[in-house]
């Protein structure tokens, strides 16, 4: 049903990188193609298809593989379609490490790890002919999948991280993080957060807002002073937490029992709980979100069916029934039109809506290298993330 509903493992080991370049321009829109510059493994890109092998190995979330479509794959392509459920990003990258799979239905905080640890190859687009000109903007070319100007993975979704919160507790209609964030909270002890080092991005957006002399202007480009800042205000936060939630079946569950009434939510999660007293927003300093991306493995055994995958799951059709399976925006917008149904779904999610997503910063995997252009100083990576989340939960 849906993705992540695993706790989260602890994150993989620092990066090693060897950087060179600037980075990002910043903004909710992480920086188009190109816009980060780092060594990579060099991994040819495949210039021409061959025949279809027999099957094609895939690592993804729940939902985003069903035999609704995969059935009708095989029957048009003659490659059999093997799924692998993973519940984090840090499963994923450990599968694909294997050399096991072909593809995997990779998030921001999966993909450069992947990318820059030569674990996956760059993709020619001219061989994937639906991904055209529908491909919503807001989801090509973006900082967690394209390195130097090249693509290594076909959006497949996007989301973001909305505030939720009870409309028959939470009286008046927030519109700021700030009633989840400061210590005088009037709902402390009934907020929810989300449980991974990952959240730390959503502190730092909140100081980007509320404490400008740190100087932050991407959530995922931290020095160690901004860590630390962003670690004291989730420090704060934890004292007048209820809950947090990795299991998106506990959050609605914690929603509809009571026992939290404001907190972090995907607008699908307010769709599942069936709760009309139950609203969700953007609030004013804008959000972290997610975007996922297939990606096709350096050691794919299957390479000519996982094209035939890329390009089956990028028509409009197929790729909104992803979307509507799991509950996300599609990153089709062609789907869109397809029947008032399609357009009903789209409409929830904002699929369209780039001004809405210009103020979501997807989840990128923190690196050495400063993503928002400072040459100046050394950034944290994801261990360091890591290591720090492990002081704010003790």
């Amino acid at each position: 049903m849906m993705k992540k509903m695993a706790a989260p493992a602890a994150m993989a080991a620092a990066l090693a990188l060897a950087l060179t370049g600037c980075a990002s321009d910043g903004g909710g829109e992480e920086g188009g193609t190109g816009a980060l510059q780092i060594d990579v493994p060099e991994i040819p890109m495949i210039e021409e298809l061959g025949e279809n092998e027999s099957e094609v190995n895939i690592v993804a979330w729940s939902g985003f593989v069903e035999p609704a479509w995969s059935d009708e794959f095989t029957a048009q392509t003659g490659c059999t379609v093997n799924r692998k459920i993973a519940g984090t990003s840090d499963e994923m990258v450990q599968l694909m490490r294997t050399g096991n799979y072909d593809l995997v239905s990779a998030s921001g905080d999966a993909s450069l790890r992947l990318i820059v640890g030569g674990d996956v190859q760059p993709l020619n687009q001219e061989l994937i002919p639906n991904f055209g000109d529908d491909i919503v903007e807001g989801m090509q070319g973006q900082i967690y999948d394209t390195l130097n100007g090249v693509p290594y993975g076909v959006p497949i979704g996007r989301g973001a991280n909305i505030l939720q919160y009870n409309e028959d507790e939470v009286t008046e209609a927030p519109t700021s993080w700030d009633v989840v964030w400061e210590e005088d909270s009037p709902y402390a002890g009934k907020i929810i957060a989300y449980d991974a080092p990952i959240y730390i991005a959503d502190a730092a957006v909140y100081l980007m807002a509320h404490q400008p002399d740190l100087g932050i202007t991407n959530p995922y480009a931290l020095d160690e002073t901004q860590l630390a800042a962003a670690v004291d205000l989730l420090k704060q936060q934890n004292a007048i937490i209820g809950d947090y939630w990795a299991d998106p079946v506990k959050q609605i569950t914690a929603f509809n029992q009571g026992d939290v009434v404001v907190g972090t939510s995907w607008e699908v999660l307010r769709k599942l709980s069936e709760n009309p007293s139950l609203q969700g927003l953007l609030p004013s300093e804008g959000s972290t979100g997610w975007s996922d991306a297939w990606m096709l493995s350096s050691k794919s055994k299957n390479p000519n069916c996982a094209y035939a995958w890329m390009d089956y799951t990028s028509a409009a059709e197929v790729n909104g029934q992803i979307a509507m399976n799991f509950g996300m925006a599609p990153a089709n917008a062609a789907f869109c039109d397809t029947s008032d149904e399609a357009a009903e779904h789209c409409e929830l999610f904002n699929a369209e809506d780039e001004e809405y997503f210009s103020k979501v910063w997807f989840w990128t995997t923190p690196i050495e290298q400063c993503i928002d252009g400072r040459t100046d100083v050394t950034c944290t990576n994801f261990q360091q993330w890591t290591d720090a989340w492990q002081t704010v939960k003790g």
